[in-house]
């Protein structure tokens, strides 16, 4: 976020560079959040909990799961979230195992759109750039703002600029949500293993435990950093190599 707050404030190139970053990603987080949260909403129902359909939160209208605060976040620091989808895991056979798999699959919607976005990539860096575009993207500021190249050219960078974001941010978002702390959706994962009466426990101080992780992670989070940037890059080439054998 400071980077981008000293990019929007220096003018010239980088200002706008920085200006057209936010515009890109309001349509992604649009379409991001509301893929994940209709994710857990269609799973519960698939689970027998109606719940999410009833109330009509099974939907890509991102205004049906629209949060202020975790849109902006989503917008200035790439990571955010949505308004939570409701689930009531007594419709569940099993309350801990249903709430498992409809956690699951919210960050599973979120790699599977970054599949999607790395895809697209390879498809449009064949029929716009032959192939090439990872090899002449280094000026891409100058680019799009400096160089005389006509604005279809700028479109077609724009475009690959566009999917590149689409698939970091998933990818983001996936491990953002895959953390194993409440309220994040891999506690609902991990503790599938515990026994009820600590797994019920556990969920009564969400909001304490957040409390405690955000300090945690403010307060070591290089350390943190290293270990997401190894499980992203892991995931991002994983998911490259997977579009090989499809393009």
């Amino acid at each position: 976020m400071l980077n981008m707050l000293s990019y929007l404030l220096s003018g010239g190139t980088l200002a706008l560079y920085a200006l057209l970053i936010l515009v890109l990603r309001l349509p992604i987080v649009c379409i991001s959040l509301s893929m994940h949260e209709s994710a857990h909403g269609y799973a519960a129902y698939r689970l027998g909990d109606p719940t999410a359909r009833n109330l009509g939160r099974i939907s890509l209208n991102p205004m049906k799961h629209f949060s202020p605060l975790g849109t902006l976040s989503m917008i200035f620091l790439g990571i955010g979230w949505a308004k939570p989808v409701p689930i009531n895991a007594r419709y569940f056979k099993n309350s801990k195992k249903g709430m498992a798999w409809t956690a699951a699959a919210g960050p599973l919607s979120n790699l599977l759109l970054a599949l999607v976005g790395i895809l697209l990539m390879r498809i449009f860096d064949l029929l716009l750039f032959d192939g090439l575009f990872y090899f002449t993207n280094q000026n891409i500021i100058r680019l799009l703002f400096e160089s005389d190249l006509a604005l279809i050219g700028k479109l077609k960078y724009v475009l690959m600029i566009f999917l590149e974001m689409l698939s970091i941010m998933n990818i983001s978002l996936a491990l953002f949500n895959l953390i194993p702390i409440p309220p994040f959706d891999g506690s609902r994962i991990a503790y599938v293993l515990l026994p009820d009466r600590i797994y019920f426990g556990l969920m009564k101080y969400e909001s304490i435990i957040m409390i405690v992780f955000i300090f945690l992670f403010y307060r070591f989070g290089d350390g943190f950093s290293d270990v997401v940037y190894w499980f992203y890059g892991s995931i991002y080439d994983f998911l490259v190599t997977i579009t090989r054998f499809l393009v």
